[in-house]
């Protein structure tokens, strides 16, 4: 998975959620007679007929063309045979990426039931995911991110067996991650950018996904010791939330990571020592923490090691060989003999103090 990926970011307009009345974008099919090859294609006229009354807004009129028993010919809806049974032609696909279409998804959108992939990024879409989407049960990708969707964390995603892809980004949910997302047979998690809080369960690290990303959200508390469990993750992104404690010596255990940013929390300590057996690391980010002491010089000495943000720390030490790392960024920490380095005086009272104690965290 491409490491720009984990950084797109949109910006979405705003609208209401309530019901809009009847536009005139594109019209609606009334009492026409119509036919369809097969039942499936006609429950998918149904809820594509419903999802555009639940549109309000409609700039580049995508939907102009949803009218008429040809689904398959409708903006955005892609058809291929089902896959139990080839010999019928059925809805497989939505894209509606970057449409700006306000609305929000009615119930029968739970009609498309041989729906693999449905993506409507970069919309404003609101209100909630509807709990019609459980019985979407071949459904492998769903990228709701940009938009304006709001309320608790989506639960009906548990109750999605074929489920790979999430993206949930940038969004307004709130409240508690479910512990039953980390035991789900995800590939990526995307949940950034949202107003998600609670410390994240004890079993996060049972995830066997190769992508994350929680970032700016409102986790607080530690970061989860069975981190190193997760021995498929190549990308891990959990800046910005609020952690404080150290980091786990497990850490060391992932082999396949290649991109680690805990930037902007607040972990102490140093850096364990194991960091240095995270063989496949590329990027590594730990900027704005409260992190000390010296750096591992079996880090600078990974072999992939390309990027190394660690600025605004108190670090008091670092080995020649990070400075041969491509990209380095070591300001604002209290590292001798390096420039835009924190002063003496508030460098002075760091040296003087004891290490930290990370049982204090009470973390696992």
């Amino acid at each position: 998975m491409g490491i720009s990926l984990l950084f797109l970011s949109f910006f979405v307009g705003f609208s209401s959620c309530a019901r809009p009345p009847i536009s005139s974008h594109g019209g609606f099919d009334r009492d026409s007679p119509l036919a369809f090859e097969n039942p499936r294609l006609r429950n998918a006229y149904t809820a594509l007929q419903a999802w555009k009354r639940a549109i309000s807004s409609d700039p580049l009129n995508l939907t102009a063309n949803w009218l008429g028993s040809n689904v398959c010919g409708y903006t955005g809806f892609y058809c291929a045979p089902a896959p139990d049974d080839r010999a019928l032609i059925t809805v497989a696909g939505i894209d509606l990426n970057h449409g700006d279409i306000a609305g929000n998804l009615p119930e029968e959108l739970g009609l498309l039931t041989d729906l693999a992939v449905f993506h409507i990024n970069t919309n404003s879409f609101c209100g909630a995911v509807p709990d019609k989407f459980r019985d979407l049960k071949i459904l492998f990708e769903l990228d709701l991110s940009n938009n304006r969707f709001a309320g608790e964390f989506p639960l009906v995603v548990l109750d999605l067996p074929s489920l790979k892809f999430l993206d949930l980004r940038f969004n307004e949910f709130e409240g508690t991650v479910p512990s039953e997302l980390f035991d789900k047979d995800l590939d990526a998690i995307f949940i950034n950018h949202n107003m998600l809080t609670g410390l994240l369960p004890g079993n996060f690290g049972n995830s066997p996904v190769s992508a994350m990303v929680l970032a700016d959200n409102k986790f607080g508390g530690c970061v989860p010791s069975s981190l190193g469990n997760m021995a498929g993750l190549e990308e891990i992104i959990l800046s910005n939330n609020g952690f404080r404690s150290c980091l786990p010596a497990g850490i060391g255990r992932l082999k396949n990571t290649t991109v680690f940013d805990v930037s902007f929390n607040e972990i102490r300590g140093p850096l364990p020592e194991e960091i240095g057996e995270m063989v496949s690391l590329e990027q590594l980010t730990v900027a704005h923490n409260m992190l000390s002491g010296g750096i591992p010089a079996s880090l600078c000495r990974l072999p992939k090691l390309k990027k190394f943000i660690l600025s605004d720390n108190v670090f008091t030490g670092e080995v020649p060989d990070c400075l041969k790392i491509g990209e380095i960024e070591d300001r604002g920490n209290c590292l001798p003999e390096r420039p835009w380095q924190r002063s003496r005086d508030q460098c002075k009272p760091l040296f003087m103090s004891g290490p930290v104690d990370c049982t204090s965290f009470g973390c696992d």
